[in-house]
């Protein structure tokens, strides 16, 4: 199943930039330049952004305005980055973080 946010009541944030691809742990998905790069992941069905430190527990959407860090994952080899604020771009390569990452 697609979902989208199609219209967002505090975010400006509707699918408008072309269709790019993207890498996602190694696997192709598809998703619409500039819209927020969690956007896309919770589109193509990826709900896991990254691994806590201690416990290696999943984590992934909480707040999606940038003020946690539930969202972040390693894009384009830098870690810690909030997925929820980032606007995706075609080829970025997206990984899951575990832990603090410090990057590849």
């Amino acid at each position: 199943m697609c979902l989208r946010v199609e219209n967002h009541v505090i975010l400006d944030c509707g699918h408008t930039g072309p269709l790019v691809e993207v890498t996602v742990d190694g696997k192709t998905i598809q998703a619409y330049e500039g819209e927020p790069i969690l956007a896309s992941l919770l589109n193509a069905g990826i709900k896991i952004n990254r691994y806590t430190v201690k416990r290696k527990e999943p984590r992934g959407l909480f707040c999606g305005i940038g003020q946690c860090t539930d969202c972040a994952m390693v894009v384009d080899g830098k870690p810690n980055v909030r997925t929820c604020i980032t606007p995706i771009k075609a080829g970025m390569v997206i990984k899951t973080q575990n832990g603090l990452s410090k990057g590849e």
